[in-house]
């Protein structure tokens, strides 16, 4: 009996010092759509069990890809290195950052644009030299730089997920459910950041329309993605582009016809979704350790819209084994090239093996 009770004592006070530990979220109610059924372009298959395999076992968390002029494949991993995959299939470790490279693309000079989750908005020459161009934004540090794209004309289009959580606690972003998210434009010429968007939910990939008169960006955590028009008669108005996907949109990247393709880590979450409407709930889920969160689905996922936001393709792996958690999907010169948050591998699909795309003229 004196055991049960010194027991029962234990767990009386593990239970209230967890009750009355603060919460690292003030999380929002939200009311999730119902998910599209998984039917017509969104039906399951396995198209992504055709890519080639890059790096395999050699990389890890290739989060986005860019290739150069040369060929060469570059790509940020967890640990901070922005690796080199040489047409001939060797791999170098180039640099490091210093933070986390996410989101990369070519500018028009051949240097290395690069968004650092933690130092901002860099430039990385072809011999090695980084130049941190932007860390703010209207005086709010960029805590979680993310995606990054160059327009025609020379601008600079970027993402800020989130300015209160940093890229270990995109968890704690989720449950929070607050806009903490900034699309912002960097212009090289003068060497401004502005804010184009503010009160985003979790604002991940950005695309730019090959006539550069609006911009995509996703909206992470409300499945969404938007249309802000920068130029012409619609310029400053923002509108739906495509709207309850059935999984969480990542990078963003447009091909030579026109399509924009779109990555997603990890489909919808009945639990997320769930919680959504029990702020209390979200608020007691955020003090668990990471084992006890919801954790994503092993899936692979990526989607084709074309111009009007009309999904056109979707490409599966079911089980994830070949490829899971992509986080970008990016064309070159007929290919798609996979990039992931957490696996060791980087995807590479010829656009003539994809049925009602690659026969497109």
């Amino acid at each position: 009996m004196k055991w049960l009770l010194i027991g029962l004592l234990a767990l009386f006070l593990l239970c209230g010092g967890f009750l009355l530990t603060p919460s690292p979220v003030d999380s929002q109610a939200w009311e999730a759509p119902t998910p599209p059924p998984m039917t017509g372009v969104y039906a399951p298959n396995e198209q992504l069990r055709q890519a080639e395999l890059l790096a395999k076992g050699r990389v890890y968390g290739p989060e986005d890809t860019t290739v150069g002029a040369d060929g060469v494949l570059y790509a940020g991993t967890q640990d901070g290195r922005i690796i080199r995959v040489h047409p001939d299939g060797q791999v170098d470790n180039w640099l490091e950052t210093g933070g986390r490279p996410l989101g990369m693309v070519m500018d028009h000079q051949g240097n290395l644009l690069v968004a650092d989750s933690g130092r901002g908005l860099l430039s990385v020459s072809p011999e090695g030299t980084i130049t941190v161009l932007t860390r703010e934004a209207e005086g709010t540090p960029f805590r979680f730089t993310d995606d990054v794209i160059v327009a025609p004309g020379g601008q600079i289009y970027f993402t800020d997920a989130s300015s209160r959580f940093g890229q270990q606690d995109y968890m704690l972003d989720l449950l929070e459910m607050r806009p903490h998210g900034r699309l912002l434009r960097y212009d090289p010429k003068t060497q401004k950041t502005e804010v184009l968007l503010a009160d985003l939910y979790f604002p991940n990939g950005v695309a730019v329309s090959p006539e550069g008169d609006y911009v995509l960006v996703n909206e992470t955590w409300k499945y969404r993605i938007l249309k802000h028009w920068i130029a012409g008669p619609d310029a400053g108005r923002t509108e739906v582009f495509a709207d309850n996907l059935p999984g969480f949109p990542d990078n963003l990247a447009i091909d030579h016809e026109g399509r924009y393709w779109v990555a997603f880590p990890t489909l919808r979450n009945a639990q997320i979704d769930a919680m959504h409407a029990k702020p209390w709930m979200k608020d007691m889920v955020a003090k668990l350790p990471d084992s006890l969160k919801p954790k994503p689905q092993e899936y692979g996922l990526v989607l084709a819209f074309d111009a009007a936001g009309k999904a056109l393709v979707s490409l599966h792996d079911t089980t994830g084994k070949h490829l899971q958690e992509i986080t970008s999907v990016n064309p070159h010169n007929g290919f798609l090239y996979f990039g992931s948050l957490h696996n060791d591998r980087i995807g590479k699909l010829s656009l003539q093996a994809i049925p009602d795309i690659g026969d497109t003229p």
